[in-house]
């Protein structure tokens, strides 16, 4: 089977609408591939610089988009402004704009998981939540928020508490999956909800022994989604670890594609499906747990977005993961600049509205005959 038979055949098994293609039809070169996928990119590119200069001028106090613009710049570099101007800068610069750039990063990162994730399992309904690695992060976390875990570590806690979450979580995920005949895809998404729904009763036990009566609301709030405390600190972590994330997994991309044929499928072509599974397995537990930790448990955008990128640009693995991060990142500064102005003073939390999205397309595709991988 040659590469472009795989990619096509790919395709087809990701999409349930794909059309019987001809042997005899001609396959694009390869430059007008690129050139396509280029006129994609770079509106969303732009698309996404106005997003964030929209999501950083907007808010409850709005702020006039030329200041915007001038505090930006003075900041950037380097230059003055006037004393009565601080109040603004600070605004602009010191709130909004680290929250608005982590919106962005966390929407990239929760897309690239999702689509790793959905390749590993081969089934399209699939996210982080449902194999249990947010569900673990978040018990990491809520221990810090509720008793001071790792109080040693300072603004650090947070993170460290929810990777090793999510790090023991994958690890308690992969043991009981692990059968006999490896590490099977039905066997990792049974075994992730089963154990997911555990994780949420070890948080709920956290809530209710928490030694403070406010823990209850800060931990509520926060396993819904919040970036209200972004700040520069916590940016450059979590935007390192997308990137580097996004970097394998493009490197990987036929990989991708080829697992996502079945493990037969793979094992003829000469590549071990359960060592490539165990390695994206834990760059996905990797990159969950430094999300959750800056964000809190944001559900669907790992579901939605990788499904309708699919549906624009099919299903080869590196048009998907070349798109898939600019649409998270324009969707989630939205969604976070939608939860903080429409009940201003009061911010909504980011899983409702995401929720609001996710879950009518959740039933859309559960509706949708043959979208998943492996089968009907």
């Amino acid at each position: 089977m040659t590469t472009s038979d795989t990619q096509s055949t790919a395709d087809r098994q990701y999409t349930s609408d794909a059309q019987p293609t001809s042997d005899a039809q001609p396959v694009r070169p390869a430059s007008r591939r690129e050139k396509s996928l280029l006129t994609t990119v770079l509106p969303l590119v732009v698309v996404l610089a106005i997003s964030i200069l929209v999501g950083i001028t907007l808010g409850p106090a709005p702020v006039p988009l030329p200041e915007t613009v001038r505090y930006l710049a003075a900041a950037v570099t380097g230059g003055t402004i006037d004393a009565a101007d601080a109040s603004g800068y600070s605004i602009i610069w010191q709130v909004r704009t680290p929250r608005v750039l982590l919106a962005a990063v966390v929407g990239a990162g929760l897309s690239v998981v999702g689509v790793a994730i959905q390749a590993t399992v081969r089934n399209a309904l699939a996210d982080p939540f449902i194999l249990g690695v947010s569900s673990g992060a978040s018990v990491g976390a809520s221990a810090v928020v509720s008793f001071g875990l790792f109080a040693g570590l300072g603004v650090y806690a947070l993170s460290t508490a929810a990777l090793l979450g999510a790090l023991g979580a994958s690890a308690l995920v992969y043991l009981a999956a692990r059968g006999k005949s490896g590490l099977t895809p039905l066997r990792l998404v049974l075994t992730g909800v089963a154990l997911a729904y555990g994780f949420q009763s070890m948080m709920s036990a956290i809530v209710f022994f928490a030694p403070f009566s406010d823990s209850a609301r800060t931990v509520l709030f926060w396993l819904m989604g919040s970036l209200g405390s972004a700040t520069w600190s916590g940016l450059p972590l979590a935007a390192a670890t997308v990137v580097l994330a996004t970097v394998l997994l493009l490197w990987n991309s036929r990989a991708l594609d080829v697992l996502a044929l079945g493990d037969e499928t793979a094992a003829g072509l000469g590549m071990d499906a359960t060592a490539v599974r165990k390695k994206l397995f834990l760059l996905t537990a990797i990159v969950t747990g430094c999300l959750v930790a800056v964000s809190g448990a944001v559900g669907f955008v790992g579901l939605v977005i990788p499904h309708l990128v699919r549906l624009l640009v099919g299903a080869n693995h590196r048009r998907v993961l070349t798109i898939a991060p600019l649409i998270g990142a324009i969707f989630l500064v939205w969604v976070d600049l939608a939860s903080r102005t429409l009940f201003a003073p009061r911010e909504l939390p980011l899983g409702v509205i995401t929720a609001l999205i996710g879950v009518p397309v959740f039933i859309v595709l559960l509706r949708r005959r043959g979208y998943l991988f492996g089968g009907r």
